[in-house]
């Protein structure tokens, strides 16, 4: 295992190796039900908590207002938690993000309505997403890094993926856990039935946190520590010698970030405002979708090892764009079986896109600022693609009231994707050490 940096018997290795990336799953899971669950109330419940008193498409604008706060504090996050994973290692900072989200979900749970404290309300749904988007932000980095950092360079691309799965597991559990609660509380659902979700976070994080804690090191980031090799300021160097791979990595992810969130959080919102449809069809509609982008993400990153990443990324943007009418095409006809359908395409598409897309983007950065700059490159994207999706998309379709211009705006951002991609080395099969 000279390669890896790390000399155990292949036994144990393989042991820690499977520890790896299950604690990168489990965990990333946990992070994105998190995440997740805020954007599905945000939907559904907050317009309703927090600003009573508005216009429909006002209160939904205000609500993925507070929603889209979350997105602009995860580079915030990755470049915090990026420096300290830097430093002090990858392990002990996910144990770190784990806790951070779970207290600000947690919290959101027990918020009072405006009804009680007024404008308060929104002021502390704002902060506790802030806390979510600073663990979230920090929480991608370390985990793929856990599961990359432990693999061979010949399966480099499909273990990197295995922590992807951890956003389609998320909205699975997400949507499941609301589902449930939709049908068990009825009526009280707006009372008290959207809290519970939030509250269960905690069993989720202690679970989490005892499969983590029985990770090692990763390899390589032991290598640099016992070498001397670690950057003293992480960001600082990232920014003064990998600024180029940062850029691209962030605009090649936009349709992959902001696509996600229109198809999984903006549906619903469209769904509910704009064709009249029942809530719980559209949340279970995400379910099925969930599945169609693990085959997705499985797919990506498998052929990410066969036929090089970048390629892998360049078809499936294309796919994307080509899918911005059909898309809505298929939401509009208003037949439950063909929402399922445009979703699970969808989310398939999007798939093929975040399998290589963990691999496509570390792999651009030396060990020594391998999590600032990952983090940093992957979270950027969430300020200026997955945050705005839903608010830009509900603007749109508050002003144009049609959905050419919501098709339009995802081609758009394709394109951005394309380029970025484009100009990103592909470093398939290469040493990282």
């Amino acid at each position: 295992m000279a390669e890896a940096g790390f000399a155990l018997p292949a036994e144990e290795y393989a042991r820690q190796l499977r520890r790896a990336a299950i604690a990168s799953v489990i965990g990333t899971t946990i992070e994105w039900y998190d995440f997740f669950l805020y954007g599905t109330m945000a939907a559904l419940i907050f317009p309703k908590l927090l600003f009573p008193k508005e216009d429909p498409y006002v209160a939904l604008l205000q609500s993925f207002a507070t929603y889209a706060v979350g997105f602009v504090a995860r580079p915030i996050g990755g470049a915090l938690f990026g420096h300290f994973g830097d430093r002090l290692g990858r392990k002990a900072t996910l144990i770190t993000t784990l806790l951070l989200m779970g207290i600000g979900t947690a919290v959101i749970g027990l918020l009072p309505p405006y009804s009680v404290i007024g404008i308060w309300a929104a002021v502390l749904a704002t902060l506790m997403r802030i806390l979510q988007g600073l663990g979230v932000g920090g929480e991608w980095g370390g985990a793929i890094l856990l599961a990359m950092e432990w693999s061979k360079r010949e399966q480099r691309g499909f273990i990197t993926s295995l922590p992807q799965l951890g956003v389609p597991f998320g909205l699975i559990l997400s949507s499941l856990v609301t589902t449930l609660f939709i049908n068990i509380s009825g009526n009280g659902f707006e009372s008290w039935g959207w809290r519970v979700p939030f509250l269960l976070s905690l069993i989720l994080v202690a679970i989490g946190l005892y499969v983590r804690l029985t990770v090692f090191e990763t390899p390589l980031f032991q290598q640099a520590l016992e070498r001397g090799e670690l950057a003293r300021a992480p960001l600082v160097e990232v920014f003064r010698t990998h600024l180029g791979p940062m850029i691209w990595s962030m605009l090649a992810r936009v349709v992959e970030n902001g696509g996600y969130y229109i198809i999984s959080t903006f549906l619903i919102a469209y769904g509910t405002t704009f064709l009249k449809l029942d809530r719980s069809l559209l949340v279970n509609a995400t379910i099925p979708g969930a599945l169609a982008g693990i085959v997705g993400v499985f797919i990506g990153g498998y052929l990410a090892d066969r036929i090089g990443r970048k390629r892998v990324y360049l078809v499936a943007t294309v796919l994307m764009a080509l899918y911005a009418f059909p898309y809505y095409a298929l939401l509009n006809t208003k037949q439950s079986a063909l929402i399922v359908l445009a979703v699970m395409i969808g989310l398939f598409i999007w798939g093929l896109l975040y399998g290589p897309q963990a691999a496509f983007i570390a792999e651009n950065f030396p060990t020594r600022v391998r999590y600032s700059g990952a983090s940093l490159g992957y979270q950027l994207t969430a300020i200026i693609a997955g945050g705005p999706a839903p608010y830009i998309s509900t603007a749109l379709l508050s002003r144009y009231k049609n959905s050419t211009p919501l098709s339009l705006y995802i081609i758009l951002m394709a394109v951005v994707s394309f380029i970025g991609a484009f100009f990103l080395h592909d470093r398939t099969g290469e040493e990282l050490g």
